[in-house]
């Protein structure tokens, strides 16, 4: 599956604005959290790097809450029917297992390094927008991972963002600023496409 099919089935399956920003936020987190632990590995002479295929994490990043429209409803069903879609539409077991795991609310082992960064990668996203928000100007380039890991110690700030979720990037090798630094850069690298 390709980005082009892989975008056009986000946009058939999801008609919200914001949800549709949220995936693309989600994909460019995803794309360089796989550059830069193919980079780290490959520095610290770890030959399996294939498994950080940064066009594959992209891909599931995008296509994350494909089923999301549909589930609102029935938060249980949400990832489940994001798998099966997913399958259907002849994608990759391992991204659509990395969709049906980031639902917290299954509690489905993270097999894998893409599987644990799409879990730390949907939250902090929701963090680092809302961040963005209560700034003046409302831009992400405004904004670094100071200020949001202060929002992150606030619990009743963006409290639909899971912070035990967020923290699931220290198995990646990540301390939490490290993680939020890469996401914030990843997100400014498309504040236009997302709106901030």
């Amino acid at each position: 599956m390709n980005r082009g099919n892989a975008y056009r089935l986000v946009v058939k399956f999801i008609k919200n604005k914001n949800l549709i920003k949220h995936s693309l936020a989600v994909e460019a987190i995803m794309r360089d959290l796989a550059a830069d632990l193919k980079k780290k590995n490959f520095e610290s002479g770890n030959s399996n790097i294939g498994k950080f295929n940064e066009d594959k994490w992209a891909i599931a990043g995008l296509v994350h809450d494909i089923d999301y429209e549909d589930t609102a409803d029935d938060p249980l069903r949400h990832s489940l029917l994001g798998e099966e879609m997913l399958k259907e539409h002849g994608f990759e077991d391992d991204i659509a297992y990395a969709v049906k795991v980031h639902n917290d609310a299954h509690g489905f082992p993270l097999k894998s390094e893409m599987d644990i960064a799409l879990f730390a990668s949907d939250p902090v996203s929701g963090l680092i927008v809302a961040s963005a928000l209560i700034n003046p100007d409302k831009k992400i380039k405004s904004i670094d991972s100071d200020f949001v890991l202060n929002r992150y110690k606030e619990k009743s700030f963006a409290k639909g963002a899971n912070r035990r979720q967020m923290l699931a990037c220290e198995k990646l090798g990540y301390t939490l600023e490290e993680f939020i630094k890469i996401a914030i850069n990843a997100m400014q690298k498309i504040d236009k496409e997302i709106g901030l």
